[in-house]
């Protein structure tokens, strides 16, 4: 039986992050959503179920609502990177979910990158 577009995207996310998670050794995961107007991504402690930062386009102070290219996404890298040196973390596992490490989810991870991330 054919597997619908929807199905097909949670068995490569789940398996994305189940291969992550046994290479996490206690760090934070960097976790990116992508809609078709807007990106976001947080920081989450697996450990602890929290968040501990995050950045979307959604946030007014970034002006980038209702933006969603690569320009927008590496901005929110940027932010989140920021963010991430306030709370003290430096080192990240990146769960791109299962989405392809291309384009805007791409922009993003370098532009978090070159903001000083480990991952």
């Amino acid at each position: 039986m054919a597997l619908s577009k929807r199905e097909l995207f949670q068995k490569r996310r789940l398996r994305n992050r189940n291969q992550l998670r046994k290479m996490a050794n206690g760090r934070p995961r960097l976790t990116v959503h992508r809609s078709n107007k807007n990106i976001s991504v947080q920081l989450i402690d697996d450990a602890n179920g929290v968040t501990l930062a995050s950045a979307s386009t959604l946030e007014k102070d970034l002006g980038l609502v209702g933006k969603n290219n690569v320009e927008a996404a590496a901005k929110v890298g940027a932010a989140i990177a920021e963010r991430a040196k306030k709370a003290g973390i430096a080192d990240v596992y990146f769960d791109r979910g299962g989405y392809l490490f291309h384009g805007r989810v791409k922009a993003l991870a370098d532009a978090a990158r070159e903001g000083g991330l480990n991952f």
